[in-house]
């Protein structure tokens, strides 16, 4: 029989590391490793998410934990900051740990340095900007539509806590439709902008909008314009649980790559 795979959590006092932690603890092939949260350090990990005790007291540093000669880590899934992204993936490289991170905000460049840190020693890694199988759909769907509708905007609305703007979900929607898209600058060419950044960011010739505001949980939709026609494909996420079951997807499947893969859908086969 297989041992179980082992899983550190950074950020696990956010709430989606909360939901991550009750994944964790809930799969059979699964063992809680260490669990890292400054804002609740020296708590039992499984009463923190409301289960029973689990004996995973939380740390409040990534490398100290990694550190601790007790802690034997397959994978790091980590829900932290933007700010904390890079360094924690490499740390968990440095420690033979695959990185799984649901955290945004990585550079083109961030990305080929951890590709190459993991492929120098044969380990596998995943930066997904988002887990939801809804919103990997959302992003295939829309890519297909820009060969046909190459007149498109995205707009994505988030809470008004989130720190990076546009959306890591956002940006990789974007990169896709590139991809299949012949780039063309959209708009009057007379066009002005009155305010500053009231037609939003330009990626590749096509806007993206950021909408920020309380009560928002996570959605975002591609709208396309043809002559007499357009076209909406929208993806809108309300509960974080949701995408819990492609963290569990990615956890099992990095076990079993090299480098560092961009995009949870490259999993989803």
């Amino acid at each position: 029989m297989n041992r179980s795979i082992r899983v550190a959590v950074a950020g696990a006092g956010g709430r989606m590391g909360r939901e991550v932690v009750k994944t964790v603890l809930s799969e059979p092939d699964f063992e809680l490793a260490a669990a890292v949260s400054p804002s609740a350090q020296g708590r039992d990990a499984g009463e923190l998410v409301g289960l029973p005790s689990c004996g995973v007291v939380v740390g409040s540093d990534l490398a100290e934990t990694f550190l601790d000669t007790g802690v034997r880590a397959d994978v790091l899934v980590d829900f932290t900051t933007p700010q904390l992204a890079l360094r924690h993936a490499r740390l968990a490289i440095e420690h033979r740990v695959r990185p799984v991170m649901g955290t945004t905000g990585f550079t083109p460049e961030d990305i080929a340095l951890l590709d190459k840190q993991c492929k120098e020693i044969g380990l596998g890694g995943l930066i997904a900007p988002n887990f939801s199988i809804g919103a990997i759909l959302m992003m295939k769907f829309a890519a297909e539509a820009a060969k046909y509708f190459p007149h498109l905007e995205i707009i994505e609305y988030h809470g008004d806590q989130k720190l990076d703007a546009p959306s890591g979900t956002a940006v990789k929607t974007a990169e896709l439709i590139a991809q299949t898209r012949e780039r063309m600058k959209q708009g009057n060419p007379k066009e002005h902008e009155t305010i500053p950044g009231a037609r939003g960011g330009e990626y590749d010739g096509f806007r993206i909008h950021s909408v920020r505001l309380p009560g928002v949980f996570a959605q975002q939709e591609v709208v396309f314009g043809a002559f007499g026609q357009t076209l909406k494909i929208r993806h809108d996420s309300y509960d974080r649980a949701g995408y819990m079951a492609g963290v569990a997807t990615a956890v099992r499947k990095v076990m079993h790559t090299t480098g560092m893969v961009y995009g949870f859908e490259h999993m989803m086969d």
